[in-house]
């Protein structure tokens, strides 16, 4: 990866070679690391390390440390390509994932897991920050459900694998690992010499950025960050603690989620551009407290694992829609900001996540029902939030509370 091509220039290129094909294979290879980690981490830690719920917790808060420190990629993107850093990240993703199931124990897990969770959240950070330079304002929307659906289609293949083969074969935890996570690793490493440098139109802030007008999109980052935590710690675990599913079980449900959002994510990618950011959000918000609501009921009243399991499905298809929430950034923000500001959001949307999954393990001990109740009353906050989105927001008009939109040479 030497040659430097301008993003303008990209059109030259064999179709394999662009940006967007670039970004297409990216979307691919991460989740077949991460989402093959995830699928089978709670079995794994039961099965190999005897963990609870307060363990469960501490693992979950050491993997979300790199995200709450994701603001230093302001401080490596001053000596390397936000591309280069991106596929390094996803490298070190794929390493770390396959060599999983060499540490069966737990001071083990927790050490492979921050290693794969800087690769994982550095990589998530500059993608993001690709994907908004390189993609045009109009046609974000419906590219990025398409990179939703691409992640999801790629997975499928993994954990349809997983389904099928892994008691007919005897499959183990170390050679699922191992596939997955070097599969990743192998298109990092082809995607740094096959494709050339994209140099972006609009240089990037290399420093420290916290504007002001951009207070609502901490704000709703913030609370993203605290609620996808609860369902990303214990909605699976419930349902290999509570209801007792295995490995192909588990993944079995993974299967649906993933081909419903092959299905709904580019239909959701048209729905922000058509209807618009804010009530986008404010649908996924109100669905969310729904959801969460009744993820109590089943400790509170004994509901069955037919309802535990059609709710996590819709669960998943309505944190596809916080897509909404990266194309309200763009119109918002100004074209250098998007890479430090991406930064600083991922350290924002972490600062939660660093402290509740240990916290809520010890909850979840007492009273496994509260902890969603809580996350629907987070939900309940960013619906009021998301109320504040204009409908057509832009720089000078970012909030419906006119006091609070300084205006760009202000800053």
């Amino acid at each position: 990866m030497t040659r430097t091509t301008r993003l303008s220039d990209a059109h030259s290129l064999p179709r394999w070679r662009r940006p967007q094909a670039l970004l297409f294979l990216m979307a691919a290879a991460m989740p077949v690391a991460f989402a093959t980690w995830s699928a089978l981490l709670n079995n794994f830690v039961i099965d190999v390390a005897n963990f609870n719920g307060s363990d469960i917790g501490w693992l979950h808060t050491v993997r979300e440390i790199p995200g709450f420190l994701a603001i230093g990629v302001i401080a490596i993107i001053i000596f390397v390509r936000e591309q280069v850093l991106g596929l390094v990240s996803l490298a070190m993703l794929g390493a770390a994932t396959a060599v999983t199931a060499w540490f069966p124990t737990l001071g083990g897990i927790l050490t492979i897991t921050l290693l794969s969770s800087i690769g994982f959240h550095y990589y998530e950070t500059v993608n993001q920050s690709l994907q908004l330079q390189w993609l045009t304002k109009e046609e974000a929307p419906r590219k990025l459900g398409l990179f939703v659906a691409t992640g999801s289609a790629a997975t499928l293949a993994s954990y349809g694998l997983i389904v099928l083969l892994w008691e007919p074969l005897g499959l183990t935890y170390n050679i699922v690992y191992m596939l997955a996570g070097g599969f990743t690793f192998c298109v990092a490493l082809f995607a740094m010499f096959a494709f050339p440098q994209f140099e972006a139109p609009n240089p990037q802030v290399k420093k420290f950025v916290l504007r002001r007008r951009y207070w609502l999109y901490y704000l709703l980052q913030f609370m993203a960050g605290a609620r996808r935590q609860i369902f990303v710690v214990f909605a699976g675990f419930m349902m290999v603690e509570r209801f007792g599913y295995d490995v192909h079980e588990v993944t079995a449900l993974f299967l649906i989620t993933l081909v419903c959002n092959m299905v709904f994510a580019p239909l959701i990618g048209r729905a922000v551009g058509r209807f618009g950011e804010q009530r986008t959000l404010l649908f996924e918000y109100a669905g969310l407290v729904t959801v969460f609501t009744l993820y109590g009921g089943i400790y509170m009243f004994g509901w069955g694992v037919l309802l535990a399991s059609v709710l996590y499905i819709i669960d998943n298809l309505l944190f596809a829609m916080a897509l909404a929430l990266k194309t309200y950034f763009q119109k918002i923000a100004d074209p250098g900001d998007i890479a430090p500001t991406a930064a600083v959001a991922f350290t924002i949307n972490h600062i939660a996540a660093v402290f509740l999954p240990a916290a809520l393990g010890y909850l979840w001990l007492a009273s496994p029902a509260s902890v969603f109740v809580l996350a629907a009353c987070m939900a309940s906050g960013s619906f009021l939030l998301a109320t504040l989105i204009p409908r057509h927001p832009e720089p000078g008009n970012e909030t419906r509370i006119q006091r609070f939109n300084f205006r760009v040479a202000a800053e």
